[in-house]
């Protein structure tokens, strides 16, 4: 075959190829056209406009809406009078609702529906005024207090309280989606949507890699908030954890992110913003620094000064000490709040049944200040040491003396100042994310 026809050839399958794309193109506008117009969603009663004229009209969220103009009453004709069988045609018979006169038994023209009207207009009219029959009075709804006799909290109080659920929310809200370690999302809705219909759906990008996704959403009240159920939002915020202990977000989740996400989108009828690349990938690579340099973890090593110990009597002394075996295999010291200060490990496998060498370790970013988690450790280290006869020594075997794990803890005290410096607090939400 010459050039030209391997070149003709070229072109022509290129041109098949750009129809083709084309097709497919105008398929997907013309299917999501038809979903628009022919959606079966059904109205939410909970945005209805309650002065809207009638039930079929559409919500309205103008947020100053124009009164309608007053209509005049229609003028009411008079029905041309009815003579009932038994009455005398002569004499004018006027209607009457009065439930103090008792109603004839002759046969007229409601017969016994006028008796049952009656009954139950007396039953729910008051007396009639000359302005017209009196309005049941609207009922007042008060706030009962906490306690029979106790006072009712005042307005301060009630504001006080306000603004701490409100406070409450907006933390949780930065917890899961938080600026400092997260890539923003923006999701604007085409109109707002109950928690009830957004749950399922972003329920279906929860992970990319390693990384987790999380959302917030914009709640009818003003206030950021985690997405539930029952709840009405007009905006919806996500964020995905840009490092892990382990990796940055690189290239190829992102990547995934985005199309993933632009799918998921189109079923809640959201369009997303979504950053730049470089920008996202220059962040992620300087936060995974961080976390990479600050992942510490210290330990310290129980050395049996005579014969190894045997595991069964090995566990009966860690659970007098405080210890708790985890479902893993892991015994870890309780903080009293579902956490725990630091673990253990025996160094040898499930089957061994003795141990010359326990190791104590600190996960020391995942532990805040405040409970000194070094200084506990060391303190359970010593009492351990007491109790089994054994000798505190570095991974080397070295015997540790108080001085040397006196400057070990100063640079733990300066290690979380370099955290806090940076915003990351050691043992906060923000540490945890990072360095689970």
């Amino acid at each position: 075959m010459t050039d030209l026809q391997l070149s003709l050839i070229g072109l022509a399958g290129v041109f098949v190829a750009g129809v083709f794309t084309y097709n497919k193109i105008q398929e997907y506008k013309a299917k999501k056209s038809v979903e628009r117009a022919f959606g079966t969603d059904h109205d939410d009663v909970l945005m209805r406009d309650p002065n809207a004229p009638n039930a079929s009209s559409a919500p309205s969220y103008a947020q100053n809406p124009v009164p309608a103009a007053p209509v005049a009453p229609a003028p009411v004709r008079a029905a041309a009078p009815v003579t009932a069988p038994g009455l005398d045609p002569a004499v004018r018979q006027e209607p009457s609702f009065s439930l103090d006169e008792p109603v004839s038994d002759t046969p007229g023209v409601a017969g016994a529906e006028a008796t049952a009207s009656a009954a139950a207009l007396g039953a729910v009219l008051s007396p009639v005024s000359p302005a017209g029959p009196a309005l049941p009075p609207i009922p007042e709804f008060t706030i009962d207090p906490v306690a029979p006799g106790a006072p009712e909290p005042d307005e301060d109080e009630l504001a006080a309280r306000a603004n701490a659920a409100a406070a409450a929310a907006a933390e949780q809200a930065t917890a899961l989606v938080d600026p400092l370690i997260d890539c923003l999302l923006p999701l604007a809705l085409e109109a707002p949507l109950r928690g009830d219909k957004l749950l399922p759906v972003l329920q279906t990008l929860r992970m990319v890699g390693n990384k987790p996704l999380h959302y917030i959403g914009l709640a009818v009240s003003g206030d950021w908030e985690p997405i539930a159920y029952g709840g009405v939002y007009t905006r919806l915020q996500g964020g995905i954890q840009l490092a892990s202990r382990s990796t940055a977000l690189n290239e190829l989740e992102y990547s995934e992110l985005v199309t993933r996400l632009r799918a998921m989108s189109d079923e809640i009828g959201a369009e997303p913003e979504v950053p730049d690349m470089i920008e996202v990938m220059a962040e992620a690579r300087n936060l995974h620094r961080f976390v990479a340099s600050h992942d510490a973890q210290l330990g310290v090593n129980l050395h049996t000064n005579g014969a190894p110990w045997a595991i069964n009597t090995l566990i009966g002394a860690l659970e007098k000490q405080g210890f708790d075996l985890r479902p893993d295999g892991r015994y870890v010291m309780p903080d009293g709040d579902g956490g725990f200060l630091f673990s253990l490990s025996t160094n040898v496998t499930l089957a061994e049944e003795t141990t010359s060498r326990l190791t104590l370790l600190l996960d020391v970013p995942c532990v805040a200040p405040a409970r000194d988690g070094f200084g506990a450790m060391i303190a359970c280290a010593k009492s351990l040491m007491g109790r089994l006869d054994a000798t505190i020594v570095d991974d080397y075997n070295q015997p540790l003396s108080d001085a040397a794990l006196a400057e070990i803890a100063k640079q733990v005290q300066d290690f979380y100042t370099e955290m806090n410096d940076a915003d990351i607090p050691a043992g906060s939400t923000r540490a945890m994310r990072l360095f689970s």
